[in-house]
């Protein structure tokens, strides 16, 4: 498989888990306004980056560096906490984005793992 880059590894991952969690919030309820709530709070950056963090101790070498050089990438926003977020929301989407191609077994335990934080 041919090797895409960091960018759109975590734009596929971003995708990937957004649709993991939809599929999660259809299941507690059928509103409409409170499956976009629950959804938005579980997509965000500052989510997704706290997300990242937790699973630190699981990850690979391999998923280590691969999250350290997306964490790396420029990000387009201004203030420095904010983009400290970003970079780390990035580096989980490309993590999840990289995964969903290479490894989707893996991907699936480190969801299995991340599940426990989803608490709607």
């Amino acid at each position: 498989m041919e090797e895409m880059n960091l960018r759109n590894y975590a734009y596929i991952g971003d995708a990937v888990w957004e649709l993991y969690v939809r599929e999660k919030t259809t299941k507690i309820t059928e509103n409409a306004q409170k499956l976009h709530k629950i959804t938005t709070d579980k997509v965000k950056a500052s989510f997704q980056a706290e997300l990242l963090r937790s699973i630190e101790d699981f990850l690979t070498d391999e998923e280590k560096e691969l999250s350290r050089r997306a964490r790396n990438l420029s990000i387009p926003v201004g203030r420095r906490q904010i983009q400290a977020e970003y970079r780390q929301a990035t580096a989980f989407e490309a993590l999840i984005g990289w995964l969903y191609f290479h490894d989707k077994q893996r991907l699936q335990n480190i969801l299995n793992i991340l599940e426990k934080f989803l608490i709607f």
